[in-house]
């Protein structure tokens, strides 16, 4: 059996945290690939210098350095001590080479490059202070892994295949030999050998790509929170960990709001089937929530309501919309340019609407205005919106359901902008205002879930 196991930034964020992802991983009896993000902070304030202009590289460098040793001091020898700091500095003179050539150079890789020496440390740490606990634990990158990655700087993609091949001849000999890898997440490298983020959070992402190309058995994904919930907790008290989810349901969830796994997560081990489970750091012995191919038949209308904020709506009129079947796609593809996310798109006979970031409203604008056909005889933008995500099963099959949701919503007094229905058998998605909709959440949560 092969378990791949991730750690995110908060599971390796301090001393405390690491003695428990150390213990956990130690515990494990199964052949283990651990992978970990960077510590918290570390990717922000990375990114943070390089648009700093006139900051010198020593003061971040020796920030990191002081991070790094004050999570490991009281926890080795002097001799082990010497050790780590020796690994430790030698990777932090690469990261000043690549600090130093960032204020003089037009290497479209370098801020990916820059970006994921966080990760790069954690695996030098993790696997020091394993090796220190009696685990035969190898620190990897994922150049030497072999992660494969495509797309554009900042937001790329594996290239599952050859991962995986890369993956059997690097990881598998380890394993067999009985050591335990601990790889970088949030990057693969192109095949110009450069590294290319996948996005924040991508961590578990990477995870997700080993898993799948190692053939694992089990996805482990080690954060701060019990699993996936009925509801933000922040928003309703009573909300409680889902024990079981199918892959869509966590997907929907991931993707529309839920803070626990990077969306992406998901597509690597659902193809091959991998059984993914969401557990918690600093609650080790709680469920967790396990994710697989089998939906289990939820006991109420809805198993969880999503929330997700700073949305706006952007509505485009034009006449040609209906009468140029390429003129709706140009206008996506504007709007998407340079990774903008798309929550939500309807069209009509002369009006196509979208939903994305408030913050990439002025970006997409700016694309759209720099078509040269545009043919836009109107756009209109309406902030603070939300969007809301309902998940239940067999949402589209079930009689009356979304009535049922919006006699709800009408209710806790919100006006529905927008209506996602029929891409997902299992979520319905809305736009309200953001000012009513929490309120709409709570009620959904009291009404068709529950305490």
């Amino acid at each position: 059996m092969i378990k791949v196991m991730k750690f995110g930034g908060t599971s390796v964020g301090n001393a405390g945290a690491l003695e428990r992802s150390v213990k956990i991983v130690r515990g494990e009896k199964a052949t283990k690939v651990v992978v970990v993000s960077a510590q918290s902070g570390i990717t922000n304030t990375l990114i943070g210098w390089m648009r700093e202009e006139g900051r010198g590289p020593q003061g971040v460098v020796d920030d990191l350095r002081g991070r790094h040793l004050s999570a490991v001091m009281n926890r080795l020898s002097e001799g082990d001590l010497a050790a780590y700091t020796s690994r430790i500095d030698a990777s932090l003179e690469q990261l000043v080479t690549h600090l130093e050539r960032f204020r003089r150079s037009n290497d479209p890789s370098l801020p990916d490059t820059i970006a994921s020496w966080g990760e790069r440390l954690s695996t030098i740490t993790m696997a020091h202070l394993l090796s220190v606990e009696g685990v035969d634990a190898v620190p990897m990158t994922s150049e030497e892994a072999g992660i494969v990655a495509t797309g554009p700087p900042g937001n790329g993609s594996a290239d599952l295949d050859p991962t995986g091949r890369n993956l059997k001849r690097t990881v598998n000999p380890l394993l067999d030999a009985g050591k335990t890898p601990v790889l970088t997440g949030y990057y693969g490298c192109t095949k110009e050998g450069k590294p290319l983020t996948f996005g924040r959070g991508g961590s578990d992402y990477s995870a997700s790509i080993v898993a799948h190309g190692l053939g694992a058995d089990c996805l482990e994904i080690w954060t701060d929170v019990d699993g996936f919930m009925t509801a933000d907790p922040r928003i309703v008290q009573n909300a409680r960990t889902i024990r079981e989810m199918d892959y869509g349901e966590a997907g929907e969830l991931a993707y529309f709001g839920a803070k626990v796994l990077h969306p992406r997560t998901i597509e690597p081990v659902r193809r091959k089937k991998i059984r993914l489970l969401v557990r918690n750091t600093f609650n080790p012995e709680g469920a967790g929530t396990m994710i697989h191919n089998l939906r289990s038949p939820g006991k109420t209308l809805l198993r969880s309501v999503a929330i997700k904020s700073d949305l706006s709506i952007v509505k485009l009129y034009s006449s040609e919309i209906v009468y140029q079947p390429r003129f709706v796609s140009i206008l996506l593809d504007a709007i998407g340019d340079n990774g903008v996310n798309t929550y939500a798109v309807s069209t009509s006979l002369s009006t196509l609407v979208v939903v994305i970031p408030t913050s990439d409203v002025p970006q997409a604008l700016k694309r759209i205005n720099e078509l040269k056909e545009s043919q836009i005889e109107k756009l209109m933008v309406k902030n603070n919106v939300s969007l809301i995500c309902a998940v239940g099963d067999n949402m589209i099959d079930t009689l009356g359901v979304a009535s049922k949701v919006f006699g709800v919503v009408e209710e806790a007094q919100a006006n529905v902008e927008l209506i996602s229905e029929g891409a997902s058998d299992i979520a319905l998605n809305f736009v309200v205002p953001s000012d009513r909709a929490v309120d709409v959440v709570r009620m959904l949560h009291e009404r068709y879930i529950g305490g």
